[in-house]
């Protein structure tokens, strides 16, 4: 039965993405399926609140409380640690694509709740599964966009080629006058990471992957998040990023499986936020315990999916991928 007529204008009930790029996405859901399905990968399925969530300081979570649950649950930001749990117990390759929520991401290529495509393979370190990002890449935007071979720069060489500073010597004066230098301007009082996030962040990164596909790796091992860290000097993490015409799509690790380690990094995690006088949030034991037990060697990716769609489709922002955004929601 037809109620009253509303007065919200059509612009404010359509989908923020077109039929065609609807279909477009679909395919490419079925096609990632696909691929996983001809590597032997299984696909998974994690839940989408937690008890626990991210330590890191770059990252917000969304939360709620859930009558008859001790403590607030946590909308997870990526499916991460409950995917290394079932690493853990024996799982072999898995992947999984679902949704994922951040606080305080909305605008051009954000939205709070999107969808990421995860997965982890046993035995792989962070250049070979550089290697099977590429070819899933490669295969989702096909036939429509040919993408040539990819460069692969150090997060070193990004920056001194793009910004001209090298992250590992520069003083931070030297960042400072490096972002004015390209007119970029924060007044908020940024730590030493967080100048060189604003460098890779607004100068680097949309002028890395024009024409063809970027890994930036070998990052900074203050930024090495949840990757293990290689030899040698100065000490960078095994951690890579993918760019495609400036857009960064995905951000992998040979994945640390330490548990004192790990432990070690969420505590200095929690430090860092209580300096910047941001939430505390819960450290995942449950995760920890599962490192402990002893995780398999193994690399892991995590892709954002509609930003994907987006570079596909020839989008100018993210909404024209997804059915509904946050804001149209």
């Amino acid at each position: 039965m037809n109620g009253e007529p509303s007065d919200l204008p059509a612009r404010e009930w359509r989908p923020t993405a077109n039929l065609a790029a609807l279909r477009r996405r679909a395919s490419m859901l079925a096609a990632a399926r696909a691929f996983f399905a001809e590597r032997g990968v299984l696909e998974v399925e994690t839940p989408s609140l937690s008890a626990a969530t991210v330590t890191d300081p770059q990252i917000e979570s969304l939360s709620t409380r859930v009558a008859g649950l001790a403590g607030p649950r946590h909308l997870v930001t990526s499916p991460e640690f409950h995917m290394k749990r079932l690493l853990a117990a024996g799982s072999g390759d898995i992947y999984q694509i679902g949704k994922v929520f951040r606080d305080g991401e909305y605008g051009r290529w954000h939205n709070p709740e999107f969808t990421m495509i995860e997965w982890y393979r046993l035995g792989m370190d962070d250049a070979a599964l550089m290697d099977e990002v590429e070819a899933l890449v490669a295969r989702l935007l096909a036939p429509q966009r040919v993408l040539p071979a990819s460069e692969r720069l150090t997060y070193a060489e990004a920056l001194r080629r793009h910004a001209g500073v090298d992250p590992h010597a520069a003083t931070e004066a030297a960042l400072d006058a490096a972002a004015r230098r390209h007119g970029v301007a924060c007044d908020a009082e940024l730590d030493r990471d967080g100048k060189l996030d604003l460098l890779m962040g607004l100068v680097a990164g949309p002028r890395l992957g024009r024409g063809r596909p970027c890994f930036v790796c070998d990052y900074p091992a203050s930024q090495a998040a949840l990757a293990r860290l290689k030899p040698g000097e100065p000490p960078v993490a095994a951690r890579f990023e993918l760019y495609v015409e400036g857009i960064e799509l995905a951000n992998g690790f040979h994945e640390l499986a330490d548990a004192v380690e790990q432990r070690a990094r969420f505590q200095s995690d929690l430090a860092t936020r209580a300096a910047r006088g941001a939430p505390q949030p819960p450290v995942d034991e449950r995760l920890l315990a599962a490192l402990a037990a002893g995780m398999p060697d193994c690399a892991g990716v995590a892709l954002g999916f509609d930003r994907l769609v987006a570079v596909a489709l020839g989008a100018d922002r993210l909404a024209e991928a997804m059915a509904f955004d946050a804001e149209g929601a």
